[in-house]
């Protein structure tokens, strides 16, 4: 392979032939195949584990039943939040934790990654002046959670109150009638929240970790896994000092005494043109609430996102969840309260929904949007550790405390915890990623790692192509997921670490250059 077509972080690669290499080893009995740590479920959260645990100098081997990114950590408003919300309901620690850890990935960690996003709340007739007070004191206390945070001002810009005019400017698509002004404020934003998952796991495998998707736990153990291959179906079990069980939504199913209660959150996705020029996100009250509100984001690839949702959810737990039309009306009603432009539902072109996995306790009651989000690390009888509830912005920290408790069930020897200073696969500081002579969107999706990227496709010029037209993916980022990305099927490529799947018509348009991306690969191992 062409050295400039190489990943910035050696041992990063994650491909078929190394998972079949470290699956077989995993499983050929010798001594040096059982890990330290075994950590279930490879979203956030569980891909933070592994590279927390094995930046601290253990051996570890993380699985998935599916891919990267499967679950609820891709379906996320892509937002890494300070933690105003919390505030508001008087979370002060989950608040306060909330803005230190988008701090570190907005200046440590993921730069590349997560940059800030500007907001605007619009003043409509529908917000009394009272709730505008009310809004413009939280967003005065959410700049001080900042600085607590010691969060630069240069990274967050303080918010402030705009004209009437200021604010069509940001947003030309608001309604003008009785339009008092808006409210300007910061917060993170992901460029997509399923690349962040693969930096994290990434950037474990090059400390070492074994990162091993298509694995499904059978049943878990103090001392490790029965697990399936779910390429081959072949029954093995992986041998381990501790598990994290990291499943998320599924982690009740794996270990009987967590009990959780799953909240669904729904986004839309629109095409830009239908809602104009946006040059700031949209907070969009909710009529009849007081801290709730519909966030309409921009993604800068011809999609505006329009979300959320905060609904119970009951009975099993679908692969993915399904989008009901009531979530849909929903969020084009609120739509409808401050926009200028109608967007009828045949204008909806896809919509995705995730399950957050909020914990049960007996108190909880009311909607699960009351239900606190801080963690929880639990140890069952069978001396397995769980990690649940929490969300994407957290995930780090989360992380760090499964990894503290099973070091100390298990009494291992590890250092103390690194990952708060570890950059992921691609960060770089910002003067040098502003130098790289590269198009600027695949500095935002790839860091440093952006020009090996635009080399694929220099080096075949069929793969510097859009593969859907109207849409930015290009062959050369299909190719660079199967070879570097651990991608293995056309789901990984559309669904995962590019979002093309999104709109079910972009992704019928992209399943051949999917299947192309594959097969060249393949002939280069």
């Amino acid at each position: 392979m062409n050295p400039t077509s190489s990943p910035a972080l050696p041992g990063s690669s994650l491909n078929a032939p190394r998972r079949l290499r470290e699956l077989d080893r995993l499983a050929d009995g010798a001594a040096d195949s059982v890990v330290d740590v075994l950590v279930v479920g490879l979203g956030a959260t569980g891909a933070g584990a592994a590279l927390d645990a094995a930046t601290r100098g253990l051996t570890v081997a993380a699985i998935d039943a599916h891919d990267l990114a499967f679950g609820t950590s891709r379906w996320s408003s892509k937002l890494i939040h300070g933690g105003l919300r919390y505030l508001a309901s008087g979370q002060l620690d989950v608040a306060h934790e909330s803005a230190v850890e988008r701090g570190i990935l907005m200046e440590r960690t993921a730069p590349h990654l997560v940059r800030a996003q500007p907001f605007v709340l619009p003043l409509t007739p529908l917000v009394s002046r009272g709730q505008a007070a009310l809004a413009r004191a939280g967003f005065l206390a959410g700049d001080l959670l900042r600085v607590g945070a010691r969060t630069s001002r240069s990274t967050l810009p303080q918010p402030r109150t705009l004209s009437a005019v200021e604010t069509r400017h940001l947003a030309p698509a608001l309604r003008p009638t009785g339009l008092r002004g808006g409210l300007l404020s910061w917060d993170g934003r992901l460029s997509d929240d399923a690349r962040l998952v693969t930096a994290i796991a990434r950037t474990a495998a090059a400390y070492g970790a074994r990162v091993l998707t298509r694995t499904r736990a059978l049943e878990l153990h103090r001392d490790g896994a029965l697990v399936r291959d779910e390429t081959t179906g072949q029954e093995l079990r992986i041998r381990a000092r501790t598990v994290i069980n990291a499943a998320g939504v599924w982690a009740g199913g794996l270990v009987d005494d967590v009990r959780l209660r799953p909240s669904r959150g729904t986004h839309l996705v629109l095409r830009s043109e239908d809602l104009g020029r946006l040059s700031a996100g949209l907070h969009i009250p909710i009529p009849g609430e007081t801290n709730r509100f519909v966030l309409v984001l921009p993604q800068g690839d011809g999609r505006v996102y329009v979300g959320l949702t905060d609904e119970p959810v009951d009975g099993d737990i679908p692969d993915v969840p399904e989008v009901p039309e009531t979530d849909i009306g929903f969020l084009l009603d609120v739509l409808g309260s401050a926009l200028d432009v109608t967007v009828h539902r045949a204008d909806v072109v896809g919509a995705f929904a995730g399950l957050r996995p909020l914990l049960d306790t007996r108190d909880a009651s009311g909607r699960t949007a009351d239900i606190s989000r801080k963690h929880a690390v639990l140890t069952s009888p069978s001396g397995v550790v769980t990690v649940v509830g929490g969300k994407l912005t957290t995930y780090r920290r989360m992380a760090q405390d499964a990894v503290d408790a099973v070091v100390t069930a298990g009494d291992l020897t590890a250092g103390p915890c690194r990952t708060a200073s570890v950059p992921l696969v691609g960060a770089a500081r910002p003067q040098i990623l502003a130098g790289l002579d590269v198009p600027a969107r695949l500095v935002y999706r790839y860091g440093s790692e952006a020009p090996a990227v635009h080399a694929l496709g220099l080096e075949d010029p069929a793969l510097a192509r859009p593969v859907v037209p109207g849409h930015p993916v290009t062959g050369a980022e299909l190719v660079w997921a199967v070879r570097h990305e651990g991608a293995l099927d056309t789901s990984d490529l559309l669904d995962r670490r590019t979002r093309i799947g999104l709109v079910p018509e972009d992704r019928a348009a992209a399943e051949e250059a999917a299947r192309n991306a594959l097969a060249q690969s393949v002939q280069v191992r």
